[in-house]
């Protein structure tokens, strides 16, 4: 059928949609209605609102159809209003972090609490109650950016404080050593951690060949792959793991004098990790489980907090110690170096936007200020020059320090001019320096200043090497160290994460070569590993310099320093049709005296008619499973309990609470479940009065009981 040469009115085309702002003359804008209409095929006007633009500020007309040459005629090329869309639309995605690209981020501030001004003349550790703004970045480290939270990784813990005197980032993780002593291994540590090169798989993980296989032929990496393989690399909350600045760094005052100096960040709620089997089950029941933690307490006023404590040294201390304190593979135990505590860190801000602060965010570690520089440590000197290249990269230009949240807070200028994206428009013809426009009374721009920053003085000698010093040559004395230093329960975690990782490694030769370095670390750990592989004990790898004893230091153990607090923590409230509803109100508000969150879980989210009166529940107990809750309670009628002891996701909501050490609070109704369950009363299973106290903890004693541990 032809079309017509003219065609026909909108209210002629009975059945077809059109928008009701349409509906005038060709060649003049009707205008846009100001409330909500219903049209045809559910189609719909906004009410309110600011007028719709393009980028440049031009008010659209119509958001819905593009510019045609008729009613069913080609797209027209002129049409800039859905070029313009398009073009933004295809280029939203900015390459992602190579590593760290799974992140989550908040805004707060770091307030000084003990001044050290004799010790760096940093403006922001200068007076008690000083607060510098910041913005804190958390993130896995080997998956991509649309990877699960919960893998066994080591978490990244970034800061950029936006001081008074410039931006300072300091880029650390939540483990305080790195696998690698020099930067130009890498590219070599994040290629074989990352999906395997000819089948992009696995996502997130390390059990795999190549990373294992590069770990066994650089022992050096030995201390952070047992820290990674401890129950730090599967943190129960960012809210709740440490943060280290990993390299050593210098604090300078205004007298030049200098201090070596680790930095330290520790969580206010204590530290709190999950069990494995939980973090597997994690993954699939909540993909977003730290990024929604995180965003959910602060919304809630919850807000986290963490001390940041100084490990505050000087040369004679570090020419006294056994290694050398500029290798990054290893750390000060606190018992030798304590911390200082300086200020605390608070996190009171969700991002407004999360690609424009969280991804487009860029950390550099050489963003130092005065009265702090850096280490000759080799693995930080490459990495001065890494992060600000890649961010070229990602973020398309030499001006990303002009997007808002990199921007720093304070009057910045300087002589760069131009480049990709300038949205500064600087003034006068002032762009070198010296110049002497001054004399003809034109502004000269900025200079430099004694009171800038300026690196410390340090004498250096020496041939020009490639070397790595002899004092970097033992790789065995600090894992023995974190693996003395655990609790037996931590230890048993220790060897069964290594036992399933390399049960996932299909070269022999590679798993044999690991377990031959274990034995240089303990035997007791290799002998466990190696029966828990059906392998041989192979014979020790031999070390480069021969391993020390040091001292257990119990600051590295989690379960040693658990803190016994509800606060923070979630409890799941399983309740059905008859419960008691002064009960469940009851334990409601204890949960919420004792600092916890409480969240109800029931068979059906709509009113649920109950013994005195009716409730809603927070969750369906389908998609509620009990790896999200910290502890759990049933408060239950017995006839509901036998309903439920036929339903797996209720038999499962208290088999998986049970297996991963969770505290059990339940009603003596809620009996024919936990038989159901082949639940065994302990400590931890508690009639529903106890349960705010016995929430605060995990129970270890009962995990023999529930799985065999290396």
């Amino acid at each position: 059928m032809p079309l017509p040469d003219v065609a026909p009115s909108p209210a002629a085309l009975v059945g077809v949609p059109v928008p009701t702002h349409l509906h005038g003359r060709q060649g003049t804008m009707a205008p846009i209605p100001d409330k909500t209409e219903q049209g045809n095929a559910g189609e719909t006007q906004q009410r309110g609102g600011e007028t719709l633009t393009t980028n440049h500020g031009i008010p659209f007309s119509d958001n819905q159809n593009s510019l045609r040459a008729g009613h069913r005629g080609p797209t027209l090329l002129e049409d800039f209003l859905l070029r313009e869309k398009i073009f933004h639309f295809d280029h939203e995605r900015i390459p992602e972090r190579i590593v760290h690209a799974r992140g989550s981020a908040a805004h707060g501030y770091f307030e000084c609490t003990d001044p050290i001004p004799e010790l760096t003349r940093a403006s922001l550790f200068a007076r008690k109650g000083k607060r510098t703004p910041a913005f804190v970045r958390f993130s896995t480290v080997a998956g991509g950016a649309g990877s699960v939270d919960t893998p066994r990784d080591v978490r990244g813990f970034a800061v950029k404080f936006y001081t008074d005197e410039g931006n300072w980032d300091l880029v650390g993780n939540n483990i305080p050593v790195f696998f690698i002593q020099d930067a130009i291994k890498f590219p070599d540590l994040v290629h074989s951690v990352k999906m395997e090169a000819d089948r992009g798989y696995p996502q997130a993980a390390s059990a795999h060949d190549t990373f294992w296989d590069f770990v066994s032929l650089m022992p050096e990496s030995l201390h952070t792959v047992i820290w990674a393989m401890s129950d730090r690399a599967i943190p129960r909350s960012y809210r709740m793991m440490q943060g280290f600045g990993v390299h050593t760094f210098k604090l300078v005052n205004a007298g030049g004098e200098t201090h070596f100096v680790k930095f330290h960040w520790r969580p206010r709620l204590g530290m709190q990790s999950l069990v494995w089997d939980e973090s597997a089950k994690m993954q699939g029941a909540d993909n977003d489980y730290h990024r929604r933690d995180l965003y959910e307490a602060i919304a809630a006023g919850d807000h986290p907090e963490w001390d940041l404590g100084l490990q505050i040294f000087d040369q004679e201390l570090a020419d006294s110690l056994p290694w050398d304190v500029l290798d990054a593979t290893k750390i000060i135990p606190e018992e030798i170096v304590p911390l200082r505590m300086v200020g605390r860190l608070v996190l009171d801000r969700n991002p407004d936007n999360f690609f424009a602060e969280t991804e487009q965010v860029a950390f550099l570690p050489s963003n130092i200020v005065p009265g702090i520089d850096f280490s000759d440590d080799p693995l930080l000197q490459g990495r001065l020059f890494s992060y600000l290249d890649t961010q070229k990269s990602r973020l398309g230009t030499t001006n990303f320090h002009q997007i808002p949240v990199n921007a720093p807070k304070c009057p910045f200028a300087n002589m760069m001019r131009d480049g990709m994206m300038q949205t500064q428009v600087p003034k006068g013809r002032a762009n070198y320096e010296p110049n002497s426009l001054d004399q003809a009374g034109e502004d000269p721009g900025p200079r430099a200043s004694a009171e800038g920053f300026a690196t410390a003085p340090q004498q250096v000698s020496g041939d020009k090497l490639r070397i790595r010093a002899e004092s970097f040559g033992d790789h065995y004395s600090q894992p023995r160290l974190f693996w003395r230093s655990q609790t037996e329960n931590e230890q048993a975690h220790i060897a069964s994460a290594f036992v399933f990782e390399l049960s996932k490694v299909g070269l022999d030769h590679v798993r044999s070569r690991v377990v031959s370095h274990l034995r240089n670390i303990d035997e007791d750990l290799a002998r466990r590993v190696a029966a828990g592989l059906a392998l041989d004990l192979p014979k020790a790898a031999k070390p480069f310099r021969k391993p020390v004893d040091i001292e257990p230091s119990d600051a590295l153990s989690i379960q040693k320093n658990w803190q016994q607090t509800l606060k923070g923590r979630k409890v799941g409230i399983l309740f059905a049709e008859g419960t008691d509803k002064a009960e469940l109100d009851g334990l409601v508000a204890a949960v919420e005296k004792a600092g916890g969150t409480p969240f109800t879980i029931a068979p059906k989210v709509g009113g649920i008619p109950l013994s005195g009166g009716e409730a809603r529940a927070d969750g369906q107990l389908a998609g509620s499973p009990s790896v999200l809750f910290d502890a759990v309670a049933l408060v239950l009628t017995e006839q509901a309990a036998q309903k439920l002891a036929r339903d797996g996701a209720a038999v499962g909501f208290v088999m998986d609470a049970f297996a991963h050490l969770k505290a059990i609070g339940h009603t003596p109704g809620a009996q024919p479940l936990l038989d159901r369950a082949g639940i065994e009363p302990d400590e931890g299973v508690t009639d529903l009065a106890a349960l705010p106290k016995t929430a605060s903890r995990r129970y270890w004693d009962r995990e023999p009981k529930v799985r065999d541990l290396a």
